[in-house]
């Protein structure tokens, strides 16, 4: 399909800069498969539920991806900014770093910020190799948990671009940025429907029956990138890792035998049951990598209903939201949202989503 196909005029101005407080006080577009929207809140949630539903949410944390420091070595020394994207081993890292164009394969870079104690004071790696579009493979100077300290002590969580570009990250953001189920640390980048969730409202679905499943996606920063290829079959996905362990593959199987529905919390969370699932929909244990790229045509196996924040324009996750509704009725849940003054992206509002016949 053509890329702009995907494309609708967002201001600037709808992109959220913080949460809502408390969080589950966000609003909520539910978009039925008819196209029938209805404005709700995220505390509404409950009664948009039936008892025996399996709400399944994504435990990931999200790590102190982001580093700042500058090239050593040669005569001049630029500030390099990297954000971790994917662990290689004990000592490596595949990153994306900016101005790539200052750094070749051999050069070594300092990492450190001023009145931050990391061991030494700072953290240093080599270039190993380099890739397109600012990739490139990092060897650290420290390995194994002495290395994940040094990345924790002098890393930031690294906020979207198009939060960041807006405002300086601060402390408050250590906290924003994570769900109350954050427990498996391997993400650079929030699974931001969680972000809506606290103790109270988890009772409240309690209350009408309605459980909880967690799985593990590490999001990765390919959840940043644009498509900026004309077709869509010709954008790559990021590979990322994620776990579906036999215990919660096996209550799902077992709920959805008896009627209930799998309800995802956020596209990360769909994406790995749909890659975790057989052609009939059942639910097999995952532990491995997944790049499933899901755009309009995509026959959905195990997700009946998705919770997911608004995206942006022409991203691959506006593409996955239409194909679970239909583009024409997210343009239409879209252009409704933006008339509504709801807020978009990581910090902003939801949609409630029912997939057609479920």
């Amino acid at each position: 399909m053509r890329t702009d196909l995907f494309d609708f005029e967002l201001p600037p101005e709808s992109i959220a800069l913080r949460p809502a407080s408390p969080r589950d006080a966000a609003r909520m577009l539910v978009v039925h498969p008819e196209g029938v929207l209805r404005d709700a809140s995220i505390a509404d949630l409950p009664q948009w539920l039936k008892p025996g539903d399996q709400l399944v949410v994504n435990d990931t944390k999200v790590i102190a991806a982001q580093l700042k420091g500058r090239r050593i070595g040669r005569e001049t020394e630029p500030k390099i900014e990297a954000t971790l994207i994917k662990r290689l081993d004990g000592s490596r890292w595949q990153a994306l770093v900016k101005p790539a164009k200052k750094l070749t394969a051999g050069d070594r870079i300092r990492f450190g910020n001023e009145g931050k104690v990391c061991l030494l004071g700072h953290l240093d790696a080599e270039v190993e190799a380099k890739g397109g579009e600012g990739e490139v493979t990092l060897s650290f100077s420290f390995h194994g948990p002495a290395l994940d300290q040094a990345i924790a002590d002098l890393g930031s969580p690294p906020l979207p671009p198009y939060i960041a570009s807006k405002r300086t990250p601060d402390d408050q953001d250590l906290a924003d940025y994570q769900t109350m189920f954050a427990a498996n640390e391997g993400a650079v980048a929030a699974p931001t429907a969680g972000l809506h969730f606290t103790p109270a409202l988890e009772a409240a679905l309690r209350s009408r029956g309605v459980e909880l499943h967690r799985l593990t996606l590490h999001v990765g920063a390919g959840t940043f990138l644009p498509v900026k290829t004309e077709e869509t079959s010709e954008h790559k996905m990021h590979a990322e890792w994620g776990c579906v362990t036999a215990e919660t593959a096996s209550a799902l199987n077992a709920a959805r035998a008896k009627g209930g529905r799998i309800v995802a919390i956020g596209t990360t969370s769909l994406r790995l049951l749909e890659s975790a699932a057989n052609a009939d929909g059942t639910i097999q244990p995952f532990a491995a990598e997944t790049a499933i790229f899901i755009t309009p045509g995509y026959r959905f196996r195990a997700v009946d209903v998705l919770m997911t924040n608004f995206h942006l324009p022409k991203s691959t996750l506006f593409m996955l939201v239409s194909a679970f509704s239909g583009l024409e009725t997210m343009k239409q849940a879209y252009a409704h949202a933006i008339a509504s003054g709801y807020r978009f992206y990581s910090y902003g509002d939801a949609c409630l989503l029912f997939r057609a016949g479920r």
